[in-house]
């Protein structure tokens, strides 16, 4: 596990999982950012859009890569045009309070393990101990898989 504190902003966190898969590694990554969302029910702002990357190596040289952001719309969006602030709300529709509770916990956790309240990213790291990907692919039968190029 690395813990950094004081790593804000952290950009597109699937390029470095995916790295990291390529080098044979799974890798899992965290970060956290400004307060911008709120719970659906209402409330403050208590948590950053806190992304979660995960990568999976494969025997076949293509990783599985998911990098998702707990807002329906990034603060990227919002910084292009490409979306409004009253857009950045936790994803999910009806289904909200799921993405808000993994964004509290995401924040907690990088908190926790940094000792601030700052900004901050957690990437854990280990090497597989099995190769899942090809049988996955397998079974999707063509389907395109996260992180497919």
């Amino acid at each position: 596990m690395i813990v950094a504190a004081h790593c804000f902003p952290t950009g597109m966190l699937g390029y470095w999982v995916r790295q990291l898969a390529e080098g044979g590694l799974v890798a899992a990554l965290t970060a956290t950012s400004p307060a911008r969302l709120g719970s659906s029910a209402g409330g403050p702002k208590l948590a950053g859009t806190n992304p979660l990357a995960i990568a999976i190596p494969s025997s076949d040289g293509n990783p599985i890569v998911t990098d998702v952001s707990m807002g329906a719309v990034t603060y990227g969006d919002v910084l292009t045009g490409a979306a409004t602030p009253d857009e950045l709300v936790p994803f999910g529709g009806e289904q909200a309070h799921k993405a808000f509770a993994l964004a509290l916990g995401f924040q907690l956790l990088v908190d926790s393990l940094t000792g601030t309240d700052g900004y901050g990213a957690v990437l854990l790291l280990a090497r597989p101990e099995g190769d899942p990907v090809p049988a996955l692919r397998e079974l999707a039968a063509g389907v395109r898989l996260p992180g497919d190029k």
